[in-house]
């Protein structure tokens, strides 16, 4: 089973400010509440080291992340790979009439059991995480 979540969020931030939380693959994995550490590991490539509450998977797991597509300041698409899981996130900002608008596509394939279940139940509160980091910085 696959997990997919697309949800937009309406901000009043300028298009500017959003890119430059988006773009930055550390802030993105610091609002994410399973994300134990970050590691730069190049330019592009990041590894997330993340620790999951399921069964069968009692040990943080580091998930080689790399940017494979980038149109700043319009759209950043990472792939994340581990043992546990396959993730591919996406975030597109668009201008909006009061500010941005940013699209977020998630989509979670599990290697393990009770992955998928975990983010079926869980991904739409990271999303929520994600949200409010970019409300509290815009209001910085």
């Amino acid at each position: 089973m696959t997990v997919r979540v697309e949800r937009t969020f309406d901000l009043g931030v300028s298009p500017e400010n959003v890119w430059n939380f988006i773009a930055d693959p550390e802030k993105r994995a610091s609002v994410i509440s399973v994300v134990a550490d970050f590691e730069e590991t190049g330019e592009n490539t990041y590894i997330w080291h993340i620790r999951l509450p399921i069964p069968f998977l009692d040990t943080t797991v580091p998930v080689e992340t790399e940017d494979v597509e980038s149109d700043p300041p319009r759209y950043v698409k990472f792939v994340g790979r581990s043992s546990a899981l396959r993730v591919t996130g996406e975030h597109e900002v668009r201008e909006a009439e009061n500010g941005s608008r940013l699209v977020n596509r998630f989509t979670v394939e599990g290697r393990v059991p009770g992955v998928e279940r975990y983010f079926k139940k869980n991904l739409d509160d990271e999303l929520d995480n994600l949200e409010a980091a970019l409300r509290e910085e815009a209001a910085a």
